[in-house]
């Protein structure tokens, strides 16, 4: 039974280890730092590296920092905080693609010598043309069996400076009647002066991705090169290089299906975009689902963990629902986050008969499902904030919280009954007036009535104010991600801002990344950004209704 339940990717390595393939494992991620990772990377994050904890083996990271054109610095740091975030551990091993150049080159003169390799003229539009189609072979490129020697000497020139860009590439030699495209003779070498980040000008030819990545994890040791579906196709290619390179012991690639989330952007044109049009507050917005915005947002690494987890390994592309996500970050703080009262769109309650200037501290829980959490003291007196959604002068059937004549519990205080309310010139209510049954502290009455509405509050008096913010899908579902022309189908709602949010005291001293639930109104996380000390700034992490159910083992 324990055999079945392991996934393909296992039971694979089970296999290499069984027959001697390898006597030990090292996995890697090898991002491209052209862009914010999002929740589709942090599945391959914690694939890669689970696999190497589970069989105690090593996990490195690595920049492909192969294209100088798109990469920043910017990018490079927030990969490495959300790697080290999620709690994959790569210890002293940090590597970039650029750590190979010198070895990439000499494989690359490798190949002229033994014929695998040659200097082509054409320009990427005769490329295409020569490059056949899926259903009919490629044409040699008229450079295709130039000497070795004058291979060697053109390479020499690009590698030189004296070539200009896109004038001349090199291309590995495989078979342009392949019925794979990517075997017709890529380009594994192509000229672009531009300054590297990290080399500077020592180079103005770059490897493709394709030649690169197989010689990075031969060098490093790689066992088992894990990826996603779309490059099933390249592993010819890739297999090509560490043989014809020579390497002994060579990575094995294994491709899984990635994490596609429905309605959601995960494309960095798109997201870059969005960021560039100012519609979005930076890569780390909320309502994105970049792992740093998910993490300003307030989600854990653990909720995402579990996400990844339920989401399973597979070879087949499938659509995971947003609410799966949801669910696994409620489940996550449900035992761990505090329950305090907050009220988001407040209207004044007044306790006719309570004491006039009497504030009193209340003892509430802070977890009834976490008594480890302790309890806290709040101040509870004669004027209250409330939810303007728990009044109703006429109230439909079943409706069980404030109305006039109604008595209500106010949660872990007293029972009060509605007796008017003040309204202004256009009609709408700015103070509920009740009584208190003050033998009814604590929540209970001593007669043993009953009453079925209980509402939340915070003292007038006594209170905090502070930003909320309240986020939707950044996309409009009932739309769809995409309109005709391909652009996207933004939500106009999907965020609302609060700016006088009635907390408790306690909430104003919370600090960045803090979480709560406020109760009533969901789980809320202290953003990271725009907060200050003293005037917190909390965002909706995810609000307490679920309509995503975990399906039965």
């Amino acid at each position: 039974m324990a055999e079945e339940s392991r996934n393909f990717i296992e039971q694979e390595i089970d296999k290499d280890l069984k027959e001697g393939v390898y006597d030990h494992v090292v996995t890697r991620f090898p991002p491209e730092p052209n862009g914010f990772l999002h929740i589709g990377h942090a599945k391959s994050i914690l694939l890669n590296y689970g696999l190497a904890k589970e069989y105690n083996g090593k996990f490195n990271m690595r920049f492909d920092d192969t294209n100088p054109t798109k990469e920043k610095s910017e990018f490079m740091d927030a990969i490495i905080e959300d790697v080290k975030w999620l709690g994959a551990d790569y210890e002293d091993r940090l590597f970039h693609a650029s750590d190979y150049f010198d070895k990439m080159y000499e494989n690359a003169v490798k190949l002229i010598k033994k014929g695998k390799a040659y200097v082509s003229e054409l320009t990427a539009e005769e490329m295409r043309e020569y490059r056949g189609t899926l259903t009919e072979p490629g044409k040699n490129d008229p450079n295709r069996d130039r000497s070795v020697e004058d291979n060697l000497r053109l390479f020499e020139e690009m590698k030189s400076g004296k070539v200009a860009d896109g004038a001349m590439t090199l291309r590995a030699k495989i078979d342009m009647a392949s019925p794979n495209i990517n075997m017709r003779d890529p380009i594994i070498y192509r000229v672009a002066h531009m300054t590297h980040a990290r080399t500077g000008d020592k180079w103005c030819i770059y490897p493709m991705y394709d030649f690169a990545h197989p010689i990075e994890d031969a060098e490093e040791g790689i066992t088992h090169s894990i990826c996603t579906l779309e490059f099933e196709d390249h592993r010819p290619l890739y297999d090509w290089v560490k043989i014809e390179c020579g390497y002994e012991n060579p990575p094995r690639q294994i491709e899984f299906a990635k994490l596609y989330l429905q309605n959601v952007v995960t494309g960095k044109r798109y997201i870059k975009k969005l960021v560039e049009d100012n519609i979005v507050d930076g890569w780390d917005d909320p309502r994105l689902v970049s792992i740093a915005a998910l993490r300003r947002r307030g989600f854990t690494p653990e909720s995402i963990q579990k996400f990844v987890e339920l989401c399973g390994v597979s070879k087949a592309n499938s659509t995971a629902d947003y609410a799966m996500l949801e669910y696994c970050i409620r489940e996550d703080l449900k035992p761990k986050a505090k329950r305090m009262m907050a009220i988001l769109d407040p209207v004044k309650l007044i306790i006719d008969n309570y004491p006039e200037g009497q504030t009193e501290m209340l003892s509430i829980e802070n977890n009834k499902e976490a008594p480890e959490l302790g309890s806290r003291e709040i101040p509870f007196g004669k004027e209250l904030w409330i939810e303007k959604e728990d009044f109703m002068e006429e109230p439909p059937k079943k409706y069980f919280r404030l109305f006039p004549g109604n008595e209500v519990r106010l949660m872990n205080a007293y029972f009060v009954t509605c007796t008017s309310c003040v309204k202004d010139e256009n009609g709408v209510v700015t103070e509920i007036h009740c009584t208190y049954d003050p033998a009814t502290k604590g929540g209970d009455s001593p007669d043993g009535r009953k009453v079925k509405g209980t509402i939340h509050w915070v003292s007038a008096d006594k209170c905090g104010e502070a930003e909320v913010r309240l986020y939707e899908n950044i996309i409009d579902e009932e739309k769809g991600v995409y309109n005709e022309d391909g652009s996207l189908n933004l939500n106009p709602n999907s965020i609302t801002v609060i700016k006088n949010a009635k907390l408790e005291p306690e909430l104003m001293e919370a600090k960045a990344y803090d979480k709560f639930q406020f109760v009533r109104n969901g789980f809320f996380c202290v953003d990271s950004k725009d907060s200050k000390d003293g005037a917190p700034v909390f965002n909706r992490i995810v609000s307490l209704k679920s309509s995503f159910v975990l399906p039965k083992a």
